[in-house]
């Protein structure tokens, strides 16, 4: 039996006030306007948010990460509103090792949307829903100068591992290098 046709996080998670959904070429749009309004926010951390996102490059992301959530070998969700109206943001497991099992979780949110804790409230929901189907490891990576996005994992109990010094490029200068912070919650 095919350990990944077994395992498979929720197509759809909801909290109070969002709705996590499957990712679908359908949100196409929705991505592509919140990526490139967001890209003064995004593009100091995030290698693919350095040009306005086009349809068809959001097609594209999405397409491929659906297939990946049907095989079980990452998962991403689109983070709406409630009313699964207005586009939050996008967030994933992925780098999924079903042997540990363990996972990294990375995020993004549409720069409209921060400072009212919805992405800690996602990544709480997604982190539920691991636990669910056993989880023993998962891990949130970012750059040790992105503040806002460090103090989620932290928020929520994972602890700091370590950090990577001089481990990546800077997303918006190849000349530079960047420090990665490693946090993890295990069971």
């Amino acid at each position: 039996m095919n350990d990944a046709a077994v395992r498979h996080l929720p197509r759809e998670i909801r909290t109070d006030r969002l709705l996590l959904r499957a990712v679908s070429v359908d949100d196409a749009v929705a991505q592509a306007e919140a990526v490139t309004a967001s890209l003064p926010e995004l593009s100091p951390w995030m290698p693919w948010a350095q040009s306005p996102q086009t349809l068809e490059q959001a097609a594209e992301n999405l397409a491929a990460a659906a297939r990946s959530f049907e095989d079980g070998t990452e998962f991403a969700w689109t983070i709406w509103d409630p009313t699964g109206e207005s586009l939050i943001g996008r967030i994933s497991v992925f780098a999924v090792n079903w042997t540990v099992p363990k996972g990294e979780i990375g995020y993004w949110l549409a720069s409209s949307r921060t400072g009212h804790g919805y992405m800690r409230e996602a990544v709480s929901a997604v982190v539920g829903a691991a636990d669910q189907e056993g989880f023993r490891r998962l891990e949130i990576r970012c750059d040790r100068r992105n503040t806002r996005s460090a103090r989620v994992p932290l928020s929520l109990g994972f602890e700091l591992d370590g950090v990577l010094r001089n481990d990546a490029v800077s997303a918006t200068d190849p000349s530079l290098l960047r420090d990665t912070l490693i946090h993890s919650r295990i069971r």
